[in-house]
């Protein structure tokens, strides 16, 4: 009987060996935590055509939207740790967890780093439910004294719904938070007058900025968006170095992942981050390239969850907000 067990490992071994050896041999999966249309759908999208050509396989976008990211990404952090479906996310991957009080998944045990992508800013917008001549943030602030504003976000807990709290506290105005399932149905909202605005990406909202449908009055981050170059930073119209915070997107993968598979997926998508077509493409949404390996992404998020801990304890920040 041992010797059975024996020749059948034998005979096996091989097999195991040529297969992971041939990753990837069939399609893999990106799951997608928001609904497709948004900026985290438009950075997936354009990291997985950047990758597809070293892999030699097609790569799917699976949108699995629902409460902040927290469905996908905790669909995500449970599949089968054999590199075929991996998480491409933003900033909610930690985010989320942290404003909801609710941890379905840990940010960073429950995953293995591949790379960060970029990082982006996002701008304070507004639609047709405020007058068209209201063009500039002093304009807005003089028109917002002593009324009641509705603002969106595309999740709870999100950076657009820590910015609107936070510019609401500031500005000292009245505040509805809106939440939705993400940007697209937040611009569509937007644009039929159901909320007056809200901070959006401008990989979302880039065209309906350009085409003049919503107008850009400040914008988070240390330098202004570069294709806005006339439109103040938040800092610079005289609010607070928290709105200096950017957000990421990047790409990771089930935690027990086999390190020969995590070798090949950081390689290539070192290569695909670091293409010229991937970083034209990056800059022409206001996206600013930045791609980081693994261990420096890790840090990275390790970082990011000890600040978004802070400054949602000092907002007070939480899902009904």
């Amino acid at each position: 009987m041992r010797r059975r067990h024996l020749l059948a490992a034998a005979l096996a071994a091989p097999a195991i060996a040529h297969a992971q050896g041939q990753y990837p041999d069939r399609p893999v999966r990106f799951i997608v935590p928001f609904p497709p249309g948004g900026g985290t759908d438009t950075w997936a999208r354009i990291t997985s055509e950047g990758m597809q050509p070293e892999f030699g396989q097609p790569i799917i976008i699976e949108n699995r939207g629902g409460a902040g990211g927290l469905v996908g990404t905790e669909y995500a952090a449970k599949v089968p740790p054999d590199g075929y479906q991996l998480l491409f996310t933003i900033t909610t991957h930690i985010q989320s967890p942290v404003v909801l009080r609710r941890f379905p998944y840990d940010p960073i045990a429950d995953f293995a780093p591949i790379g960060r992508l970029g990082s982006s800013n996002v701008a304070f917008v507004v639609g047709p439910k405020v007058p068209a001549e209201i063009t500039t943030m002093p304009d807005f602030l003089r028109r917002a004294a002593g009324r009641d504003l509705s603002f969106g976000s595309y999740a709870s807990g999100s950076t657009g719904h820590a910015f609107a709290l936070m510019f609401a506290e500031e500005a000292k105005f009245r505040m509805e938070h809106v939440a939705y399932r993400g940007e697209t149905p937040m611009l569509q909202d937007m644009l039929s007058g159901s909320i007056h605005g809200g901070f959006h990406s401008m990989a979302a909202a880039g065209e309906m900025v350009h085409a003049r449908r919503v107008r850009p009055l400040g914008a988070s981050g240390a330098a202004r968006i570069p294709s806005l170059p006339d439109v103040p930073t938040m800092t610079e119209l005289g609010f607070s170095s928290r709105f200096s915070f950017s957000g990421f997107s990047g790409l990771l993968a089930p935690a027990r992942t086999p390190p020969a598979i995590l070798e090949r997926l950081n390689e290539v998508f070192r290569l695909a981050a670091n293409k010229p077509e991937t970083i034209q493409r990056l800059r022409r949404i206001d996206t600013i390239p930045g791609y980081l390996n693994p261990s420096e992404f890790k840090a990275f998020l390790q970082k990011t969850l000890v600040d978004w801990t802070a400054i949602t304890n000092a907002l007070d920040l939480r899902m009904d907000s």
